[in-house]
Formats: structure tokens, C-alpha cells, sequence
């Protein structure tokens, strides 16, 4: 056993030799190969499995293959060498520490068992004056607590005096209970009473400072907690806290109506700070004390008590509620009076408002304040559009009354040759003013549908404001004006229009019809974020809009074509009727009238031009005066025939109504259409139609059914280029000269080639 413990190839011994113990390894493992080695080739010459030369390069395969593994065992003892050396030493110092603490556990023992032994000798020593120190402790007890009852009356009065009502309160709730128990005996009578007396000028106290108007807050709320741990009907107090708290809001109420004049922000934030903070506060506190307290009474008493303090708050909250929004809703209308005040502004008041009335739903939620906050701004966003209604409908009369201006004496404008430029400026100045001008007041609305404002995202909000407000009653509200004012000057009382201004809305109203009015909607949807909703009849279409425009055109077209004809007829019908065609002279000339009349005419042409295309016209003969010569001749022969026959060989009435049955149909009143050869059109016809009316209803002689030949001739010659369909010149023309014929007494009409000399003269 001792020779086993000392040998150098025991590894858990103290004379461990690693060399030699990984020699005696390698010289085992040898061996076994060598050992190996031999039975291999034993076995191969046995069976004769491979020849000698096999065998001795196996021989060589192996010997390589030793020598490899030796030199990697020598490289593995090298690399681990201190390893082995680290380890062996630690496993040492742990034999050796394990041994110190084994001694040091044993020292532990005996010393605890040392001092479990003294221990039990005290303990056994003073068992008798520690049940004495106890008595004595108690004994100490009871008296200090007698000496606070005798000292409690005098340290009540001291600390109200101090003013420090809750640590009397604290006292007397201390002492009460002892008192109500021993209240009976005599030592403990003299001391309650006192005490309640001096409880009941704490009261009368609490209750002073609870009514004074110098009382913050905090000290009103101090006050009826105060009262209520004293036993107060908690009722009465609901109601007393509410009338102060209804005098304090009261005053905040009166320095905002003082504040009426000043600005809206400031006022806004004075409202916030001071009445909502107050409403806050008391609220808060409110539900502190008579609400949210501890519930040490009976749960059906308390649960009443609750029932009566919400309903008294929820009507204090109310009544408060709506006196303040009473007076913001008065000082934003103020605010909005003539237009005077900023959007901007206005609308960043609005948001501070509307925000705080968020934070008042947070604290009483049986009141949505923020919806009422939100039909008050609703009310100022339809106020301001209604006055940015009025704004537009104020600009655009007042550039109409510029029109007008400019167009109050069209004659001279005329002269200047330089109409057509003058009545297209003033068109585009009319379209883009107006259009602009309503891109404004959008811009300045839109300030209402920020997405950072708190109401503006709100689906209620946007709804009315952005739909019904911006959209249906300012925008399409201000095109059915445009288009009422458009359609006012075709009245036939208001006759001191100047025709050019109807050419010129009738125009407008195209314009709009065409572009404007599409720009404008599409505009409107895209700022404000108003979808298109389908066959939902909430927003009025743009076709509709777009057919009311082209209406008010076509109807102020006509009216112009009318009062232009009308004009045209009252020259014409004065030269019939304040003439003597009985007694008139030989014709030598055209009359003033009829140069008159195709002045006239050209003067509207020109201007029509300037706003309208040309239009189209019907095929014309390649020589329209040739036409005119050739037809004046024709009709010179055909009415020498009627004038040669008798009246009972042929009628010529019979031959003229014939004649009528195989023409057309001229609609004189008919609509025109949207070019200048139709308006013209329109225009010659009716004051051909008043020529030959008036021509029905005169009599004539020789000279003076010549004159009316000569007049029909001039203008034939001039009227043709005006028209679309020159035949109805023509027609027209053929008309007044057979009625004058019919009315004649000696219907003997002048040679052509005179009647030609005469007008070329002229």
C-alpha cells in the first residue's frame, strides 16, 4: 500500500510524475501496434493473401503512420504540459482550504452554544422586572392620555386662535370617542362640555371663512372637509358650497363681460384661466368632498346623499356653462360685426376655446361642453362665410357699377375704333376679379379646416361647415346670384342698362358656363376635402350650375337683341309715322334714317365681334350686289304688272298671300344662338318687321312709295353682309315694299337704274 501511494504513476498521489507517466503510455501504445503489426503479416503469410513486397510496404506504412503519432503525442504533452502542472496545484490548495474551514465551522459551534448559555441566564434573571416595566409603560400610557384630555379645552382654544383649524379638528376627533365613552362620570363632564363649546366656535369659524369672498379655492374646500369630519349634514354644506362657488363664478362672469371690447385671444384666455379654472377647481373639489369621500355611513343613506350632490352639481355645472358660452358666443359675433375682425384670429381663439371645453369633458362627463363648444364655432364659420357672401356679392356689384361706368357712352367708343379691345378687358377683368376674388375668401376660410385645430377633423364639424357652409351656401350660392343679378337687367322696367353690359353678362355667363364654374367646385372639394357623393343630393351638381349659366346667357342675349332691334324700331317707326307720304316730294336722296339705321347696325356688329365668333353663314352668291341690281329689277317689272291690272282682273292681295303660302316661316322673336351673324340676324329682323308694320299702317302717294323703293334699295345693300341668311334680307325687304305698294294710291314705282344712282349717290 505505501509502495502504491509513492509511485510517480499515480495520478491522485503526491508523488505524481506526468513525464514518466506519459512515457509508460507511449511505450504501451508501442506495443500494441507493434503487437498489431506482427499478427498482420503472421496472418498474411499464413493465407498468402499478398506477396513479400506488399507486406514490406505495409510494414513501411505503418512505421510512417507510428511516427506521425508519436510526434503528435509529444506535441500534445508540450502544449498541455502547464495544464496538467495548474491543475495539480489547485486540486492541493482546495485539500488544504477545505481543511482550515472545518476547523473554523467546529470554533463556530462551540462559541454559539456559549452564548445560547448566557442568554438563558438573563432572561432568567430579569423575568421579574420586565413584567414591572410593563405595568409601568401602561400606567405612563393612561396617564398622558388623561393629561391631553385635561390639557385638550386650552390647547382648542390655543390652536384656533393660531388659526390651525385642522389640527384642532385632528384633537377633538382624537378625543371624541373617549369622551362620548366616559362623558357620563363627573371628572369627564366639565371636559366635553368645554370642548363642544369650543367645537361650535370652530364651526361658526369654518362656516365664516366658508362664506367669505376672500376665501381662495383651496380654504373653501378645507373649510367643508373640515365641517364634514365635525358631523355637518353634508346637504346643507352641498348647497352652501354651491352658492359660494356661484358668487366666485358670478364675479369671474362679470370681468368678462367688462372685457368685451378687448382682444378676442385675451379674452379667450381670461375666460380659460379664470372662470373654467375656478368651475375646474370647485368641480374637483366638489366631488373630493361630498362625492368620491369614504363611505363610513350607511351605504343606502350615502348612496341618496350621492344622488342629491350630483343632481344639485350637474345643475350648477349647466347654469354657469351656458351664461359663459353665452357671453363667448356674443363676444365672437362682436368679433365677426362688419367683417372688421382676422380669420386668423378669430380661428385661434376659437381653437383655445374649443380645446379647454375637451379638458371640462374629462372632468364632468355627463355634459358633452366640447359639442356645444363645437355648434359655437359652427355658428361664427356660417357667420364668416355669410359675410364673405355678402363680400362677394358687394364686389361684384361694385364691379358691375365700374362696367357700367366705362360703358355709359358706348358712341364714343365707338368713334375711337377701339371697342372690341375695350370689351374684351373689361370681360376678363369682369371673369378673373370675380374668380379671384372668390379664391380669396376660400383661402381665408380654409384656415377653419386645419388638421391641428381640435375641431377641425371632427366629422360634425366638417360636415356642416365645409359642405353646407363653404361649399353650398358661399360658392354655388354666390353663382345663383351672379346668375339672379345676370337675369335682374333683363326686367323690362329697367330700360337705362346699356345694352353692351347685356352682351357682356351674357358673355360672363358663358365664360363660367365653360370654365369658371368647374374651377371653382373643383377647387372648393380640394381644399376643404369634400368628396363627391353620387346621387346623395347633398351637393348641388356642376351640370346644374352649368345650365343655369348658359340660361341667364341665352335669356341676356335675347334681351340684348330685343332692346338693340327695339332701338333700331324706334327710328324707323318715327321716320314712318312723323311723315307726310301723301304730300311728299320726288325722292333725290336716301333718307338721314336709313343711313342712320346701318350705322347703327355696323356699330353693333363691331361691338358683338369684339365678344363672339363669327358663326356660321348660309352659301352666298358670288356677286351680292349684282344679285341686289337684278332683283330690284324683277321686282320693278313684277310690281309694273300689278299696277297695270285692274282690280277685277287680278287681286293683287290674292297674289301676295300665294305667294306667302310657298315662303318660310321668319320667327322675328325666335332665340338667338351664341354668334355674331345670329345676333345681327336677330336684331334686322325685328327692325325690319317694325318697318314693315308700321309701312301696313300709311297711306301713299306716287312719290312717297318711290321714297320707301329707294330706302328698301340702300338697305339692301348694306344690311346683307350682316346676316346669315341673306334671302330673308331680301324676303324681309320684298315684304315692305309690297305692303307700301298695297297701301299705295298710285303705285307706280322709279326705274331701277335711278333708284341705283340715288343710293350710290347717298
Amino acid at each position: 500500500m505505501g509502495d502504491t501511494t509513492g509511485s510517480p504513476y499515480d495520478i491522485n498521489g503526491q508523488h505524481f510524475n506526468p513525464d514518466m507517466f506519459l512515457q509508460k503510455l507511449f511505450k504501451a501504445y508501442v506495443n500494441v501496434v507493434i503487437n498489431n503489426v506482427l499478427v498482420f503479416v503472421l496472418l498474411c503469410i499464413l493465407f498468402q493473401e499478398c506477396s513479400l513486397k506488399q507486406i514490406m510496404d505495409q510494414e513501411g506504412d505503418i512505421v510512417r503512420d507510428t511516427q506521425t503519432l508519436h510526434s503528435d503525442m509529444q506535441t500534445l504533452v508540450y502544449e498541455n504540459y502547464n495544464k496538467f502542472i495548474s491543475a495539480t496545484d489547485t486540486i492541493r490548495k482546495m485539500k488544504s482550504d477545505f481543511k482550515k474551514m472545518e476547523d473554523e465551522m467546529d470554533l463556530l459551534a462551540a462559541n454559539m452554544e456559549s452564548i445560547t448559555s448566557f442568554s438563558e441566564q438573563i432572561s432568567c434573571t430579569l423575568q421579574d422586572t420586565r413584567q414591572q416595566i410593563t405595568k409601568l409603560s401602561g400606567v405612563h400610557s393612561l396617564l398622558k392620555r388623561l393629561q391631553f384630555l385635561f390639557k385638550l379645552p386650552g390647547k382648542l382654544k390655543h390652536t384656533i386662535q393660531d388659526g390651525q383649524y385642522s389640527q384642532a379638528v385632528q384633537d377633538y376627533i382624537h378625543a371624541q370617542r373617549v369622551l362620548q365613552q366616559y362623558g357620563n362620570m363627573a371628572s369627564f363632564q366639565g371636559i366635553q362640555s368645554d370642548c363642544e363649546i369650543i367645537v361650535e366656535e370652530l364651526k361658526q369659524k369654518l362656516r365664516d371663512q366658508f362664506k367669505s369672498k376672500e376665501a381662495t379655492a383651496k380654504e373653501l374646500a378645507e373649510s367643508v372637509d373640515l365641517l364634514l369630519q365635525l358631523q355637518e349634514p353634508a346637504d346643507s354644506l352641498c348647497a352652501e358650497f354651491l352658492a359660494h362657488a356661484e358668487t366666485r363664478l358670478g364675479e369671474q362672469l362679470t370681468i368678462l363681460k367688462e372685457l368685451q371690447d378687448q382682444d378676442i385671444i385675451e379674452f379667450v384666455d381670461v375666460g380659460s384661466s379664470g372662470f373654467l379654472s375656478d368651475l375646474c377647481l370647485m368641480v374637483a373639489s366638489y366631488n373630493d368632498m361630498f362625492i368620491n369621500r369614504p363611505r363610513l355611513q350607511d351605504a343606502q343613506q350615502c348612496d341618496e346623499l350621492d344622488s342629491v350632490a350630483l343632481s344639485q352639481l350637474g345643475n350648477f355645472v349647466l347654469c354657469n356653462m351656458q351664461h359663459y358660452f353665452d357671453l363667448v358666443g356674443k363676444r365672437i359675433e362682436r368679433e365677426q360685426e362688419g367683417g372688421a375682425g382676422d380669420t386668423v384670429v378669430l380661428v385661434r381663439a376659437l381653437d383655445r376655446f374649443h380645446r379647454r371645453l375637451q379638458a371640462m369633458n374629462t372632468l364632468f362627463s355627463d355634459t358633452d361642453f366640447a359639442r356645444t363648444g363645437t355648434e359655437i364655432v359652427l355658428r361664427a364659420g356660417r357667420r364668416q362665410c355669410r359675410y364673405h357672401l355678402q363680400t362677394l356679392k358687394t364686389h361684384f356689384s361694385d364691379t358691375l357699377t365700374q362696367v357700367r361706368q366705362s360703358l355709359a357712352a358706348p358712341k364714343l367708343i365707338n368713334q375711337d375704333g377701339d371697342s372690341s379691345t375695350s370689351l374684351s378687358e373689361l370681360l376678363t377683368s369682369l371673369v378673373l376679379a370675380t374668380v379671384e376674388k372668390v379664391k380669396g375668401v376660400l383661402q381665408d376660410l380654409l384656415v377653419f379646416a386645419q388638421s391641428d385645430l381640435t375641431f377641425g377633423l371632427k366629422p360634425h364639424f366638417r360636415e356642416a361647415f365645409c359642405i353646407d357652409n363653404v361649399r353650398e351656401d358661399l360658392v354655388v350660392g354666390f353663382l345663383h346670384h351672379l346668375t339672379a343679378t345676370a337675369r335682374g337687367f333683363c326686367d323690362s322696367g329697367d330700360s337705362k342698362s346699356p345694352p353692351a353690359l347685356l352682351l357682356l353678362l351674357s358673355k360672363m355667363c358663358l365664360e363660367f358656363e365653360t370654365s369658371s364654374v368647374h374651377y371653382l367646385l373643383s377647387q372648393t372639394d380640394e381644399w376643404f376635402n369634400i368628396e363627391d357623393r353620387h346621387g346623395s343630393g347633398i351637393l348641388t351638381g356642376e351640370a346644374e350650375i352649368c345650365n343655369s349659366m348658359r340660361a341667364a346667357a341665352q335669356e341676356l342675349l335675347n334681351h340684348y337683341v330685343r332692346m338693340q332691334g327695339l332701338s333700331v324700331s324706334q327710328m324707323l317707326r318715327k321716320s314712318v309715322e312723323t311723315r307726310d307720304w301723301l304730300h311728299t316730294i320726288e325722292p333725290r336722296t336716301v333718307r338721314a334714317v336709313m343711313k342712320r339705321v346701318v350705322e347703327d347696325i355696323a356699330a353693333v356688329d363691331s361691338q358683338v365681334g369684339a365678344l363672339y365668333e363669327e358663326g356660321q353663314r348660309a352659301e352666298r352668291s358670288s356677286d351680292s350686289s349684282r344679285r341686289t341690281h337684278s332683283a330690284s329689277v324683277s321686282r320693278h317689272v313684277y310690281r309694273s304688272n300689278w299696277s297695270s291690272y285692274a282690280p277685277s282682273q287680278l287681286d293683287s292681295s290674292l297674289v301676295t298671300n300665294i305667294q306667302k303660302l310657298f315662303s318660310e316661316r321668319i320667327e322675328i322673336f325666335s332665340s338667338v344662338e351664341f354668334s355674331k351673324v345670329s345676333i345681327l340676324t336677330g336684331i334686322i329682323k325685328i327692325s325690319l318687321k317694325t318697318f314693315l308694320e308700321c309701312v301696313r299702317l300709311r297711306t301713299f302717294s306716287r312719290y312717297g312709295l318711290q321714297q320707301i323703293q329707294v330706302d328698301t334699295h340702300y338697305l339692301q345693300l348694306y344690311l346683307w353682309r350682316f346676316v346669315a341668311d341673306e334671302n330673308l334680307v331680301h324676303f324681309l325687304l320684298d315684304e315692305i315694299l309690297g305692303s307700301a305698294v298695297h297701301r299705295c294710291l298710285d303705285p307706280v314705282l322709279m326705274e331701277p337704274s335711278v333708284v341705283e344712282i340715288i343710293c350710290e349717290r347717298g
